[in-house]
């Protein structure tokens, strides 16, 4: 798909970050101006052209600056239907996991942090090259925290994830900002 032809289906709307039909097609029931897509069972919005499925995201970054991103295309603020351009970001697939948010089954609400019931401490660790690095058990969880936060700063994770959990709990509850 090129830009061009993009731009003879859909408008993108800066303002919302939303997509909309340009014209009817009353054999696909589309009516002009309507949203165009559907969200998938991740959030994402799936946008159907030409029979083909695309990311509303990956749309928005060709729509605006003309070409579909070589690498992946991150949502700065975690939600995955916030389209917005100044939302997104082309990063590396590594990069892109790091922005993550906490799993629902986190029961810390801090990434990388768990207890160990078997050491009765709290472990931290961080993903690295997909490989899982233990960065130790701590008895003081604020302390585990503070490890986990300390290694995402020295492989500068700060480019990456700008809602770090470990972050925000130490400026939350350890610094009280």
């Amino acid at each position: 798909m090129k830009q061009k032809k993009l731009k003879e289906f859909l408008i993108y709307h800066n303002a919302s970050g939303k997509f909309y039909w340009k014209h009817n097609n009353y054999q696909n029931g589309i009516k002009a101006f309507t949203e165009a897509g559907t969200i998938d069972l991740n959030g994402y919005r799936l946008i159907t052209i030409n029979c083909k499925a695309y990311f509303a995201h990956r749309l928005a970054w060709l729509y605006v600056y003309g070409y579909f991103p070589e690498n992946s295309i991150d949502h700065i603020n975690r939600l995955p239907d916030d389209n917005h351009i100044e939302n997104l970001r082309e990063v590396s697939s590594q990069c892109n996991l790091r922005n993550s948010k906490v799993f629902a089954n986190n029961k810390t609400s801090v990434k990388g942090i768990s207890y160990d019931k078997i050491n009765n401490k709290w472990k931290a660790q961080i993903m690295v090259n997909y490989k899982s690095i233990n960065l130790g058990r701590y008895i003081d969880f604020n302390e585990a925290v503070c490890i986990r936060l300390a290694a995402e700063q020295c492989l500068d994770w700060n480019v990456c994830d700008s809602n770090s959990s470990a972050y925000h709990y130490v400026q939350k509850y350890i610094i009280g900002v």
